[in-house]
């Protein structure tokens, strides 16, 4: 997505602030040591938004409390338009090649200490703003929440390294800006702009009964484990949920050898709620597509989509499309041109639902004609056209399906699914369960398809969900795909753990260790932000894994 860095109606304002702050900058920041061989801007900081003939040298920031203010932006007025500077890095290249190859870097300090560089995405700004804007003015965060580019790379500096080194105390920010050019390597300008901000840090206060380990009441529906674990750390984690270092989590389930061993929630959150764990739904259709194949409703795994759909009724009909299977759905490597981590793609799935068909959006797309088969992309329209195959393949459509033969013999009764425009069960995502339900599934495939010792999924099915059946990407190191399940491996002391995982947008997971008899649910509302996955990887890494491995 473009941003732009000056919207048209501050354009005005914008100018007209920059020569006032201009005037009060020497007043409002400590003067910077400017390099011999070019100006250096300054950065400045600033909590209020107002007509810019209200503004005041009290209005810009050397200090602030990060947990009480509510906006912070910041601002620079640089000597030259970005353009100028990449070229000072690339004489030989045109104006629009230069502009086209790169953008600003941010370098974030901590205490002269750096904690996080980030590249700016080369979309972050239009050509025309590279090549002629010198003002750079954009929130950190605010109520507003504008969309804009430096919202997002706040968010990024926070939870890649930020949050952890703002530890509660005082603390300098250090900001310095420079240009950077894609090549083959990054390669980086002179520094354009540096800034300072003193930024108090005051954790909530919380209680002794918010930091202790939650007691498991009665009636779980499990049996009680009486395995130890380290409360310590159980502790530690509480307390940083409570502070709000990990945000809008709901709760956290621990299941070890099939026993309800830690039981906690947080944020409004009980025993009684559903959750919606967004695309963790997606695992339920896996589920569903090998049970329809175990009682002969779907032929095989391998079965093509023109079994079931007549493709001279939709859009880019070709032979590639009529031999798309099942399993290159179930596995995200179905070479529809649907891909959900490239805004720009004709099938991602933020396209889709404002139609009316969900299941024709999908069908209608071209293909990736001469893409590798095993190319794996994250496409949840197909996931659509999977649910959609299922209900119009077993009695009384998919609902009803999974109610009688995954959710009945579970002992869930009580969920809640979305719909497609067409009223279908949707298995984009959604599905709506207790905490302890979904830890239910997720002892399912730990159990190899067996609960309370009837097979409800088959064996085979569960091992082949749960495994490497594609690359998520040209290095082993970016994981593997099951069948709607992720597979990685989790790292910690030099011990290697591997683990198949449901996950949903807002740092949604169901974990199903391999070799260690864990399953481990955690469901949370940080939908759309840069650090809900994160934060997650984060408490595993550092607390549910060393409280329950390292006694």
């Amino acid at each position: 997505m473009l941003f732009r860095l000056v919207t048209p109606k501050f354009t005005c304002f914008v100018w007209a602030l920059s020569l006032v702050l201009f005037v009060h900058q020497a007043i409002a920041i400590e003067s910077l040591t400017t390099q011999p061989q070019h100006n250096v801007a300054k950065v400045l900081f600033t909590n209020v938004l107002k007509p810019v003939d209200e503004y005041q040298a009290k209005d810009y920031l050397n200090t602030i409390d990060i947990n009480e203010s509510k906006n912070l932006y910041f601002a620079s007025f640089l000597s030259e338009p970005l353009s100028d500077s990449l070229s000072d890095l690339m004489p030989d290249w045109p104006a629009e090649k230069v502009v086209s190859q790169g953008n600003y870097q941010f370098s974030f300090l901590v205490d002269k200490q750096l904690v996080y560089t980030e590249n700016l995405n080369l979309g972050a700004g239009t050509t025309k703003q590279k090549s002629q804007d010198v003002v750079l003015f954009k929130p950190f965060y605010s109520v507003k929440n504008e969309d804009s580019w430096g919202r997002f790379l706040w968010m990024r500096f926070m939870h890649f390294g930020g949050e952890d080194a703002l530890t509660e105390g005082q603390h300098q920010l250090s900001i310095e800006i420079r240009p950077y050019l894609k090549l083959a390597e990054i390669k980086t300008g002179k520094l354009l702009a540096k800034g300072d901000l003193t930024i108090k840090v005051t954790k909530p206060k919380v209680s002794e009964q918010q930091i202790a380990v939650q007691r498991i009441q009665a009636n779980s529906g499990w049996t009680v484990s009486k395995q130890p674990f380290n409360q310590d750390k159980i502790k530690a984690l509480n307390k940083r949920i409570a502070q709000n270092d990990f945000k809008r989590i709901s709760s956290i389930v621990v299941i070890k050898e099939g026993e309800l061993l830690i039981e906690e929630y947080f944020n409004g959150a009980d025993r009684k709620s559903l959750h919606d764990p967004r695309s963790v739904g997606k695992s339920v259709a896996s589920s569903m597509l090998g049970i329809a194949i175990e009682e002969g409703y779907i032929d095989s795994i391998n079965q093509p989509l023109a079994d079931f759909y007549d493709f001279k009724n939709f859009k880019n009909n070709s032979s590639t499309k009529t031999k798309v299977s099942l399993k290159d759905l179930v596995t995200m490597s179905s070479n529809f041109d649907g891909n959900d981590s490239d805004p720009q793609s004709l099938g991602n799935e933020d396209k889709m639902y404002p139609t009316n068909d969900w299941v024709k959006f999908a069908l209608d797309l071209p293909m990736f004609e001469k893409a590798q088969r095993k190319d794996w992309r994250y496409f949840t329209a197909g996931v659509v056209v999977l649910g959609d195959v299922i209900h119009q393949s077993v009695p009384q459509g998919l609902e009803h399906y999974a109610h009688e033969k995954l959710f009945k013999p579970l002992g869930i009764e009580t969920y809640q699914w979305q719909y497609t425009p067409q009223k279908v069960a949707n298995t984009a995502g959604g599905l709506q369960l207790r905490a302890l339900d979904f830890a239910k599934y997720g002892q399912l495939y730990k159990n190899k398809g067996v609960w309370h010792g009837k097979q409800i999924l088959p064996k085979e099915w569960v091992d082949a969900s749960l495994g490497k059946q594609v690359q998520r990407g040209a290095s082993v190191a970016q994981g593997h795909y099951g069948y709607l399940f992720w597979n990685d491996d989790l790292v910690l002391n030099d011990k290697v753990y591997e683990v198949a995982y449901a996950s949903g947008n807002g740092g949604n997971k169901i974990f199903i260790f391999k070799d260690i008899p864990y399953v481990i649910v955690i469901t949370a509302t940080a939908y759309n932000t840069q650090y809900a996955h994160k934060q997650v990887n984060q408490m595993m890494k550092n607390y549910i894994l060393p409280a329950i491995l390292e006694q």
